[in-house]
């Protein structure tokens, strides 16, 4: 096989088609559906995404929920600006943190947050120097958070988030994201009970998205490329759903990346899931053979990002870059808050 470079997964995207607000209604987008066999496409509604949906199959959802992770902070002695972006939970009150600017953030460095409900003290430096910070606050954590926290959006959002329920989907339930699963923002309540309706089954595993959404990947050749590790969990429900399926020849669709990621995470050498929680740093690429997944649905994704490359490992890279190109052409809004993929 020939050697994966960066550079092989790079597109044109125009500024214009990033989009920066929520559409007004989840469900609105609009939904390309690409044939990995083919490379043929349709262009579509989202709604029609139930079409495509069969009885027996099985839809994977990440139910991980976004907390309002990025602090703005002042240094205690020079009254310095520092934004904290909090990563995951390590024990306690101790968190493992991405700090801006770094070099502010000393081992020692106290930093207050909301006129001192919130301080933080840097108490150690990790892989890639995150900062692991204790913090010290009166009452709840997650109640003092939600008070000054604002939700991570990616960086190029640049527009603020008038309401941050829209950064989270309908069946978000265990808190621990930096990032929201974006795929699954196109779902409303309604739409998923129409296709449960249709016969096809629900499966709900967690990967809390951490630091590897938010980390280009800098080794132009990609198995140099080492993925940041995030913490995922499949309940023996979830896996007995997703089996029995395989079992039975129905399809396992997931959705977004990080649900594709848990489950190809969690199978055995023979593709059957098996219930447990870990972290995972699972980087699938182009020759990647998919254990359990047969289709995903996805949003579209930033070039040379570790997302397109695993939306080639499924479809094919000239497939995927067509498929691009082609949305491009045709005006689709892309990334986070933009228009959906059905890769089938």
């Amino acid at each position: 096989m020939k050697e994966l470079l960066k550079k092989d997964f790079y597109f044109d995207l125009p500024p214009e088609l990033i989009a920066q607000d929520p559409l007004e209604n989840r469900s609105g987008s609009r939904l390309l559906v690409l044939d990995k066999e083919t490379g043929a496409v349709e262009h579509r509604m989202f709604t029609d995404i139930v079409e495509y949906l069969h009885e027996g199959d099985c839809l994977v959802l990440n139910d991980t929920k976004v907390i309002p992770a990025r602090l703005m902070g002042i240094k205690a002695g020079t009254g310095a600006s520092i934004e904290v972006l909090l990563l995951r939970r390590r024990e306690n009150d101790v968190w493992e943190t991405l700090v801006k600017p770094g070099k502010k953030a000393r081992e020692g460095a106290v930093i207050s947050f909301g006129d001192g409900l919130l301080t933080g003290k840097v108490v150690g430096v990790v892989d890639e120097g995150n900062r692991l910070i204790q913090f010290q606050y009166e009452g709840i954590f997650e109640e003092v958070l939600d008070r000054l926290g604002e939700m991570p959006l990616p960086p190029y959002i640049t527009h603020k988030l008038a309401d941050k329920k829209r950064y989270q989907t309908v069946y978000a339930r265990y808190e621990g994201s930096a990032a929201a699963p974006t795929a699954g923002l196109h779902f409303t309540r309604e739409l998923l009970e129409t296709i449960r309706k249709k016969g096809v089954r629900t499966a709900c595993v967690t990967l809390h998205v951490g630091l590897g959404t938010f980390r280009p990947v800098k080794e132009e050749n990609l198995l140099n490329h080492h993925m940041h590790s995030e913490f995922y969990q499949v309940t023996q429900e979830a896996a007995d759903l997703i089996n029995s399926t395989k079992q039975a020849g129905g399809r396992v669709i997931c959705v977004g990346t990080t649900s594709c990621r848990t489950i190809e995470s969690a199978a055995d050498a023979d593709g059957k899931v098996v219930a447990g929680s870990g972290d995972t740093e699972i980087f699938i690429y182009p020759g990647y053979q998919f254990k359990v997944l047969d289709d995903l649905i996805t949003n579209f994704h930033l070039p040379e990002s570790t997302l397109i490359m695993l939306v080639s490992a499924l479809a094919g890279r000239e497939n995927v870059l067509n498929a691009y190109k082609i949305a491009v052409r045709e005006r689709y809004r892309f990334f986070s808050f933009g228009d959906a993929m059905f890769i089938y």
